[in-house]
């Protein structure tokens, strides 16, 4: 690339050539010429210390932590033995009952009711065409409008049913 350029010598090591006098004392250039740390190993070095700090102040969090956590543990145990039972307050045995009942409510409310035949076959033959007409879904509109019709009876018998 340039005029000078950076020639390794007979020992492995590197000689600069540079274009002007240096900026830095000769004593400086001969101990870095000299020195066999490279580049790379100095990288290595401060990385290694990085990841030690690193380590360090993460096991300081740590421990932190653990120390907050314990005394929250034990104010919430010496809480729990300095009030008395109250008959007023729900205990956990009763608690988790009515979280039980609350679970199996919504395990009811959840389960799906099945369509009409007609609904699922409107459904199947809508599916079916999209299918067989990947490219041009518009091709179907006769399908979905049977579909839609379908879906608006079923509405509209639930509407029904509701109000009555």
């Amino acid at each position: 690339m340039g005029a000078n350029t950076s020639k390794q010598d007979g020992q492995g090591g590197y000689q600069w050539k540079a274009s002007g006098p240096p900026s830095v004392s000769s004593d400086v250039l001969e101990s870095m010429q000299n020195s066999p740390e490279t580049d790379a190993s100095r990288a290595r070095l401060i990385e290694q210390h990085i990841q030690a700090r690193v380590a360090e102040e993460l096991k300081k969090l740590q421990k932190r932590e653990s120390d907050a956590l314990n005394l929250a543990h034990d104010k919430l145990a010496a809480s729990n033995d300095a009030t008395p039972t109250d008959e007023k307050a729900p205990s956990r045995y009763t608690v988790g009952q009515e979280v039980e009942q609350l679970r199996r409510k919504l395990e009811e409310r959840k389960q799906v009711r099945a369509l009409p035949d007609d609904v699922e076959k409107a459904r199947g033959d809508v599916i079916r065409c999209l299918r067989e007409h990947d490219r041009r879904p518009l091709d179907c509109w006769e399908e979905v409008e049977k579909f839609k019709t379908e879906v608006k009876k079923l509405e509209k018998g639930w509407v029904d049913k509701v109000t009555s």
